[in-house]
């Protein structure tokens, strides 16, 4: 199961079909025919929440340099080679070359096999698809211009070979979804509230990096920025924010643990005060995500507010806003990315191993994605947060069991972003009452081998935390964006 995205931009997809203008006036009603199953591919692209921007049937070299020039003028995410027949790669190239985006090619024959002894000339060309793949392949590779190949069929089919239909368009409703992630990615304003946590060097960030590589704006943030907006927060305001916390999470009573305090109505009030002033900063600035993190000293007003941001960003996570703590900017965006595979995408770090079930705890203490807890979330007061100043409220709670997907970001020695993926199940048991979202995961390998293999990619502590397998959606947006993936299990 998956989460519903509350927004998301639709990937902008220009469509163009091919054919050799030679066979029109050679076969009769051949032109018209591939036209009907362009116009079939086009209809399922849109169902499947693509904005489609059509050229047409392409079927000369001038042609395909007009269909070049409406792909750029539209700005395209995606480019969509539907192959009819047979055709010059001379006569496709250009349609790609204005725009240099990247770029899936459908060989989907309309037919599981061809009746071969009562099959003309016409008809065959009219399930030749295949013929010229291969070649236009040559021609994109050998101009650098990134492509993918889907083979299937065009329509459904009964029997063995039904399965060609499914895979085909599952592959092609995977790109399309990937390439509106790329768009949200290109387009995204990112929030940095504070600085980096101090002395977390795996978390240390080049933003004109992710500039450069993702097309993201990051936006610089002071805790001003927050302080005026808290203060502004009415009555009417914090009001509606208490009732969204009371419906949302459940209020645990103090704990075992020794730094476990109750949910004062006066902290209740506070965690309500901020989480409202955050709603102010993401409207104003008009984000979709927020990384921070702010130390604060001797109790002072940043300090007051640093510690007090949980339950507003676990908010504000669950509607589409993902915040990363600890200003990590780099699992924001794969936070981002998770949710907008409709996963969720909630910030989590290596907890602990388990080697009497084979399993890994992970969790953090920072906002998480109550979305996909398993149960109500809880609110637990903290008389401090470990290895951090100030005192407050936080939240607790574990991932649903079932198939679980984590996503990381680093950033390799050169410079360049680059994923790190596994696929696993979140199993049920236990978890710390510490006021930290903890959840056991159980990856394809055992605890020491899988962490050894993680840890080879010298990857960022932290990870976004999503359900269900994501790892094929993960692996056609990293081709997109010319992002290096490994992935782990």
């Amino acid at each position: 199961m998956t989460e519903s995205v509350s927004f998301q931009r639709r990937a902008r997809v220009g469509v163009f079909g091919i054919g050799l203008a030679a066979y029109w006036p050679q076969f009769e009603g051949l032109r018209e025919r591939l036209i009907g199953y362009q116009q079939e591919v086009e209809r399922r692209l849109a169902a499947v929440g693509a904005e489609v921007v059509s050229a047409g049937l392409v079927d000369t070299a001038p042609a395909a340099k007009q269909a070049g020039d409406y792909f750029a003028a539209n700005n395209v995410d995606l480019i969509v080679c539907y192959v009819g027949t047979y055709a010059t790669s001379s006569q496709v190239l250009p349609a790609v070359q204005r725009r240099r985006a990247p770029v899936l090619v459908l060989n989907l024959q309309p037919t599981p096999a061809l009746d071969y002894p009562n099959t003309d000339t016409a008809e065959w060309l009219a399930n030749c698809c295949a013929c010229c793949v291969p070649e236009i392949s040559n021609a994109f590779a050998r101009s650098r211009i990134q492509f993918n190949v889907v083979s299937g069929l065009l329509f459904p089919a009964e029997g063995h070979a039904g399965q060609y239909y499914e895979r085909g368009w599952r592959e092609i409703e995977e790109w399309i979804q990937a390439a509106g992630v790329m768009r949200e990615l290109n387009y995204a304003r990112i929030g940095f509230l504070g600085h980096t946590y101090p002395g977390m060097l795996d978390m240390y960030s080049d933003f004109t990096m992710h500039h450069a590589q993702l097309g993201a704006h990051i936006e610089i943030l002071e805790m001003d920025d927050l302080h005026v907006r808290v203060q502004s927060a009415t009555e009417a305001e914090i009001a509606a924010k208490i009732d969204e916390i009371k419906r949302v999470f459940d209020i645990a009573a103090p704990g075992k643990d020794k730094i476990s305090q109750p949910v004062t109505e006066e902290a209740l009030r506070w965690s309500a005060t901020v989480a409202v002033g955050l709603d102010k900063l993401v409207n104003d600035f008009n984000l979709n995500g927020l990384t921070y993190y702010y130390r604060g000293l001797n109790g002072n007003e940043n300090e007051e507010l640093g510690a007090s941001l949980i339950v507003g960003n676990s908010l504000l996570t669950a509607r589409g806003i993902p915040a990363s703590g600890e200003g990590d900017l780099k699992t924001c965006i794969a936070m981002l990315i998770m949710d907008r595979l409709g996963a969720g995408g909630s910030y989590t770090e290596f907890y602990a191993m388990d080697f009497n079930e084979d399993f890994i705890l992970m969790g953090h203490d920072g906002p998480g994605h109550v979305k996909i807890s398993a149960e109500r979330p809880v609110l637990r007061g903290l008389g401090l947060f470990h290895g951090k100043r100030g005192y407050g409220l936080s939240v607790e709670f574990n991932v649903r069991t079932g198939p679980i997907t984590i996503l990381g970001m680093t950033q390799t020695a050169d410079g360049r972003l680059k994923m790190l993926a596994a696929e696993g199940e979140s199993i049920p048991g236990s978890r710390l009452e510490i006021g930290n979202t903890n959840s056991r995961l159980r990856f394809g390998l055992d605890p020491a081998t899988f962490m050894d293999r993680w840890c080879e990619h010298g990857p960022t502590h932290h990870v976004a935390l999503g359900v269900g397998h994501q790892v094929d959606k993960i692996r056609k947006l990293a081709r997109l964006l010319g992002i290096e993936l490994a992935v782990i299990g």
